[in-house]
């Protein structure tokens, strides 16, 4: 079957369709995981430095291109910048070079703007927060002056695209209509229940390209929610009926559908286990095809729930850019 494996990005740059989600790792799991993850074939790899793993994801990377099992233009490593406040616009390109340092590469493939939102750091790069434990915003956010900045990582050959994350349309068009490079790449949360097709829309119609995270759901936020004091119940997306009677249907898992589903759509996804016979599964979604009446089904699913709304950091949605 001839399949779409790259998404084209608008700057020329080609993006690998599936790629591998590193959230909610810990650095011991993540050096088996992105060694499992290289070895079954992935080649995009996503990651940030609030994911606390950058360093171990380096060192993989590292003795996998010193070694020649792989090259360095054969990957495709993604890195987010938390926004800084207007007054400290310098973060944006030594934040890079410390993911960089870490990640022990010369330049990232994409670079993007984690949150729309921006919170106050500690000297030490703590999140700030107030005696009751929520998180002090720093209403200071300028987008548009971020992004000159990210522009300027282009120019130095630090990023090779760069691109934003968690952002709504109004927020993206601002910095659309005062850009010299044009957003390459939205990554949002995008699954079966939470299909936000407006955003989507606008996204096709604006030539930027989308990633998919937490296309299976996320059950590790229901621990961040509880260790925030957040009861949440979030829904099983592997446990829907349609899902499992399509799975059955193509001898596929009930991941590999839900994953397929979004590939069809154009749609970009970094799935994220631990799990070597997951992870392989995972990436194996290009030797069936959903029909049109299947497709049609699992679109009617759509319910805006949105699983990660950063409740785990409360305080974050008094920020006037909250996005949700």
């Amino acid at each position: 079957m001839s399949e779409q494996k790259y998404l084209h990005l608008n700057d020329g740059s080609r993006m690998p369709i599936v790629g591998y989600g590193t959230w909610m790792a810990s650095e011991e799991e993540i050096t088996f995981a992105v060694n499992e993850a290289l070895k079954v074939g992935y080649r995009h790899i996503d990651t940030a430095p609030v994911y606390l793993n950058e360093k171990a994801i380096g060192n993989v990377l590292s003795k996998w291109i010193s070694s020649g099992k792989v090259k360095r233009s054969d990957l495709f490593i993604t890195t987010k910048l938390p926004p800084p406040g207007a007054d400290r616009l310098d973060l944006v390109e030594l934040t890079l070079r410390n993911s960089l340092a870490d990640l022990q590469l010369d330049y990232v493939d994409l670079y993007l703007i984690h949150t729309p939102f921006t919170v106050v750091l500690q000297e030490n790069g703590e999140f700030k927060r107030y005696e009751d434990g929520t998180i002090e915003v720093d209403p200071s956010t300028d987008h548009v002056a971020v992004w000159k900045e990210m522009e300027g990582l282009v120019a130095k050959g630090l990023a090779k695209s760069i691109g934003i994350s968690n952002f709504k349309e109004q927020q993206i068009e601002r910095i659309r209509q005062n850009c010299t490079i044009q957003p390459a790449v939205l990554q949002i949360e995008y699954h079966i229940y939470l299909q936000q097709p407006h955003l989507i829309e606008y996204c096709k119609s604006a030539n930027i390209a989308v990633t998919a995270y937490s296309p299976l759901g996320s059950k590790g936020v229901s621990g961040l929610n509880k260790m925030a004091g957040v009861e949440r119940e979030l829904p099983d997306l592997l446990d829907v009926p349609v899902v499992k009677e399509i799975a059955q249907k193509y001898n596929k898992s009930e991941a590999q559908v839900l994953l397929r589903w979004i590939v069809q759509k154009g749609i970009a996804v970094i799935p994220k286990s631990t799990n070597a016979k997951r992870m392989r599964e995972n990436k194996d979604i290009f030797d069936f095809k959903l029909d049109v009446d299947e497709v049609e089904q699992l679109n009617s699913l759509d319910a805006n729930v949105r699983v990660v709304n950063f409740s785990f950091f409360r305080g974050v949605e008094k920020h006037p850019e909250f996005p949700f």
